[in-house]
């Protein structure tokens, strides 16, 4: 039963909401909140650029299809299928959770879940290191371009100048000038995990008090209904299950390993939590559209992910352990 409890972070994620919806932060304070903000997910993604070796990202380059087919999966597969969510009627779900959904498809991998679960599940573990990390490093770019692409042709207004210019300020001149220091620090930074641990989780959890903040006070909770929000966790569980058996049977498919195929779809499979409400932060911030909505499906869909590939992999082990026993046995039976 502890593999369908939600984790910490997840529970964390709930009562930030919870606050936010009791005591929202508004007026002057909000503004001063606002700066805070923004000063940690600039220090969130310089250490995302500490930490990534330059080693890894060249040494993914070695085993390209792998690399290619999970990039394909988590930049055009996910977003074909979150175009195909749009002929839904609008009176199941609303057009705010719907770009919500949208901008979900688009975002780059999980790292640390998508590494843990391959791992888990007897996986390639230096593919996954390379591809979730690969994923994030072109999710940068990627997101925002694909993000804007999409929603203007559904008739929002994109993306917009000042969202492009907070992109580069806030998000890739950190990771840069990390990546320009990563010889020097990352070491250390990789070492101390758990000291920096509060600058992943505490940047998210800053933005998504902000973002639920400003949407409780614009009416979030009296807009959509317990019915429009089921209707969001529906979509996020069949999107999963779609991109979960293409990604499993497709990689037998093209003659992928068993080990590959494990990598293939737990790293294609992954929408990062992490990367995506800065960025969303990032790309909506005083636009019209609520970030609020556009953030709700992506939480709901990392409890989701998470509950569903631990089940997965833990059948992954199992079968895993089940020939190893076999091909013990025979060896003993002759």
């Amino acid at each position: 039963m502890s593999r369908f409890m939600p984790d910490r972070f997840t529970i964390m994620l709930v009562c930030t909401v919870i606050l936010a919806s009791i005591l929202p932060i508004h007026g002057v304070w909000a503004g001063y909140f606002g700066i805070a903000t923004n000063i940690a997910i600039g220090a969130l993604f310089f250490l995302h650029g500490a930490r990534l070796s330059r080693d890894v990202v060249i040494a993914g380059v070695l085993h390209w299809r792998l690399h290619l087919t999970i990039l394909l999966t988590t930049f055009a597969l996910f977003p074909l299928l979150g175009l195909a969510a749009g002929f839904i009627p609008e009176s199941i779900l609303p057009a705010p959770l719907y770009m919500g959904i949208l901008f979900l498809t688009v975002l780059p991998s999980t790292v640390q879940s998508s590494i843990a679960f391959t791992s888990m599940a007897g996986g390639n573990v230096p593919a996954a290191i390379c591809s979730a990390s690969g994923s994030n490093l072109f999710g940068i770019v990627l997101t925002p371009l694909l993000a804007g692409l999409m929603m203007s042709a559904n008739g929002s207004t994109g993306i917009s100048l000042d969202a492009v210019q907070t992109i580069v300020l806030q998000l890739l001149a950190p990771f840069v000038a990390g990546q320009i220091l990563q010889p020097w620090i990352g070491d250390w930074i990789r070492a101390r995990k758990k000291l920096l641990m509060p600058v992943d989780r505490g940047s998210i959890l800053m933005v998504v008090y902000g973002a639920f903040s400003e949407a409780v006070i614009e009416g979030l909770w009296h807009t959509f209904s317990l019915t429009d929000i089921a209707a969001v966790i529906v979509v996020d569980i069949v999107l999963l299950a779609l991109v979960l058996i293409i990604t499993m049977y497709g990689s037998r498919a093209l003659g992928f390993s068993k080990e590959d195929e494990i990598t293939i779809t737990f790293c294609g499979s992954k929408k990062s939590l992490a990367s995506g409400v800065p960025i969303a932060n990032a790309i909506f911030a005083g636009q019209s559209v609520s970030i609020g909505a556009i953030v709700l499906p992506i939480m709901l869909f990392h409890q989701i992910q998470l509950m569903t590939c631990a089940v997965i992999a833990q059948k992954y082990a199992e079968r895993l352990k089940r020939k190893a026993d076999t091909t013990e046995a025979k060896p003993a039976a002759a």
